[in-house]
């Protein structure tokens, strides 16, 4: 019997985790793609990607390239693990096929204000999209550790079909057909993730982050259910999940981002020091205009983006936060 044939698009360290939970079975041979050929090449000599995830080891069945025509080639899955502004670049090579393409990343288009979903659809059919979110940092998910994750698609049969390539016992699956709240916790959840660094950032205690987990998770359902999505789907793992872990840990690319913000830092710094993108600044933007768009009070969100565009600085936003009128919670 041959081999399952899947491609992971993105060789950062969440495309590179999940390559491993797809290999570890040993029934599939995974296509890891990385549009650096010096990249490509030093990870094929170290058998490591000593760039994002140091010091995991990456098995015999984990195979390079950096050539997107070998990637895709007679492909019985593929898992865009690259940033969402990235997909216009990528896409369009993917319309022609039957394989299932998997959405591994989070975030809303800041001039289309289009979701992760919507993104993949102007490309490929519906019946081939799932998005995989959840609360797993990459380097755990790399290390085996027991993780929980959420795949939606637009009917649960699709879901469990593309659950299904990834049969590690630790990476355990849950499955929904709310593609847009589940699509929707996971952008969103960035932004409030930036909120609480910079509470960190300005030496605010515990308390602090728990009221922007908490307010943030108020903000994050009132858009998602304006936007078609469901209320129950924000109280599970790719909401309320992702959100708490985005939120309080240290392995958090936008709560680190947010920190060094509040350190002083400019955006361009801060996405330096971090050496990934930060998916929470552009969705950020996307969420100021569909707020407007759809006259939604998104007060956290917002000082979020003013602080990023420079409009308000950290402590005016948290004047203006904590200024606001009393009212029903």
């Amino acid at each position: 019997m041959s081999k399952e044939q899947v491609c992971v698009l993105g060789a950062g360290s969440w495309g590179t985790a999940l390559a491993l939970v797809l290999a570890r079975s040993g029934k599939r041979d995974v296509r890891l793609y990385t549009r650096e050929a010096e990249h490509a090449a030093a990870i094929k000599a170290t058998k490591q990607n000593n760039d994002y995830l140091p010091g995991i080891n990456l098995p015999e069945n984990i195979h390079l390239t950096s050539n997107l025509a070998t990637a895709i080639n007679k492909i019985d899955a593929c898992i865009y693990a690259l940033p969402c502004i990235a997909v216009d670049n990528y896409l369009p090579q993917l319309a022609q096929g039957d394989y299932p393409v998997i959405a591994a990343c989070k975030g809303l288009h800041p001039q289309h204000l289009t979701r992760t979903d919507e993104m993949l659809a102007q490309y490929i059919d519906r019946s081939r999209i799932a998005i995989l979110s959840g609360p797993s940092f990459a380097m755990e998910v790399a290390q085996n550790q027991p993780t929980a994750i959420t795949m939606a698609a637009e009917s649960l049969e699709l879901a469990q079909q593309a659950a299904a390539f990834f049969d590690d016992t630790n990476f355990r699956i849950y499955l929904s057909d709310d593609v847009i709240g589940v699509a929707m916790g996971g952008a969103l959840k960035n932004v409030i993730a930036i909120a609480a660094g910079m509470a960190d950032g300005l030496g605010f205690g515990h308390n602090s982050v728990a009221a922007a987990v908490t307010r943030g998770l108020s903000e994050i359902a009132r858009l998602t259910v304006a936007c078609g999505g469901r209320t129950e789907t924000l109280m599970g793992l790719s909401g309320l999940g992702d959100l708490v872990l985005t939120c309080t840990g240290n392995l958090s690319r936008n709560r680190r981002f947010g920190i060094a913000i509040a350190q002083g830092k400019s955006i361009a710094e801060a996405e330096i020091e971090i050496g990934q993108v930060v998916e929470g600044v552009r969705t950020a933007q996307a969420v100021a205009l569909m707020a407007k768009e759809l006259d939604i009070e998104l007060p956290l969100m917002l000082s979020v983006d003013q602080v990023l565009a420079g409009q308000l600085d950290i402590q005016h936003a948290l004047a203006q936060l904590l200024s606001r009128p009393e009212r029903p919670e």
